[in-house]
């Protein structure tokens, strides 16, 4: 197992730097091959939250100024390790082809913006996809050893001859059609700037060039710039008001937020989450033709977890 411990979140800069190096064809990039993940785990021992970053991140995704870590925000942050695992280690997948396409978190208890936390990172979950293959990222946030917030995100890797001989591939994702409007929830229509891909990047490190121009963009496939999935995430459940102290809240991204552009959320009321049983579905669709940008869900923790 390769394991790396830093002191601190890596740079930006450096980060960028060790991916455009990973993308020439110059010196060791070694692969797995696809039926296997790297065996590895990436540590911040003692993490502490940069106060700025975390102001200029409440700002651009509306979040209020509680004294608390945002649910997503550990998310947000472990991509800084993400990005170095899959250039540092014997990643088998070209990190300019993934697609983010889940994204879990479950936070445990609130979470104060002046406590130093663990931060760890590994991959897991390589499993076969109808389009390709699919993996998770799995991010874990500690406490004095206890673990107090745990996100994963699933990323899928397109393949353009998927091996039809793979019988068990991942469930087709279900269609998502827009719910009727709860009255007692939210429903708001709203801008979603051009250039809020640029300013996502500057907050969360995130500056994969499909979120920053047009042209950009085209070079990958896409006629606009997108918005980052998670923005579009953090956008929703700020909007929603606050959340319970300890749930999860489960997020599928459907189609991509074509910059600029203007969306329609509507969530069933967080108020009515009682029980452990009960659910709060929410999701976010084009305010023009109705079609899904993403769908989620949050869920009370069982006391005993």
């Amino acid at each position: 197992m390769s394991d790396k411990h830093y002191d601190a979140l890596p740079k930006t800069h450096t980060t960028y730097a060790n991916i455009i190096k990973s993308l020439l064809p110059i010196g060791d990039n070694a692969k797995v091959g696809k039926d296997e993940l790297p065996q590895a785990t990436y540590y911040v021992d003692d993490l502490h939250i940069d106060q700025s970053n975390l102001q200029d991140y409440r700002k651009i995704c509306g979040f209020a100024d509680d004294g608390k870590v945002p649910v997503t925000y550990f998310s947000v942050l472990s991509q800084a390790l993400q990005m170095n695992m899959m250039v540092k280690e014997p990643f088998p997948f070209a990190m300019l082809g993934l697609v983010h396409v889940d994204n879990s978190v479950t936070q445990y208890r609130p979470i104060g913006e002046r406590e130093t936390v663990a931060m760890s990172v590994t991959f897991d979950n390589l499993r076969d996809h109808a389009q390709g293959q699919q993996f998770d990222f799995v991010t874990t946030i500690k406490s004095h050893e206890k673990v107090i917030w745990q996100g994963t995100s699933t990323y899928l890797s397109r393949s353009k001859k998927p091996d039809s001989s793979v019988s068990t591939k991942s469930a087709p994702r279900p269609v998502t059609v827009k719910p009727m409007v709860d009255e007692e929830g939210v429903h708001s229509i709203f801008e979603v700037p051009e250039d809020i891909g640029r300013r996502y990047a500057f907050v969360s490190g995130d500056f994969n060039l499909i979120h920053l121009h047009p042209l950009s963009a085209r070079a990958f496939g896409f006629p606009k710039a997108i918005a980052h999935g998670m923005w579009s995430k953090a956008k929703c459940l700020a909007m929603m008001g606050e959340l319970p102290d300890a749930c999860t809240v489960e997020v599928s991204f459907k189609l991509p937020i074509f910059l600029p552009a203007e969306v329609e959320l509507i969530a069933e009321p967080v108020t009515e989450l009682e029980n452990v049983e009960d659910s709060c579905n929410f999701g976010l669709y084009s305010a023009k033709n109705d079609k899904p940008h993403l769908a989620g869900v949050i869920k009370l923790l069982d006391e005993d977890e």
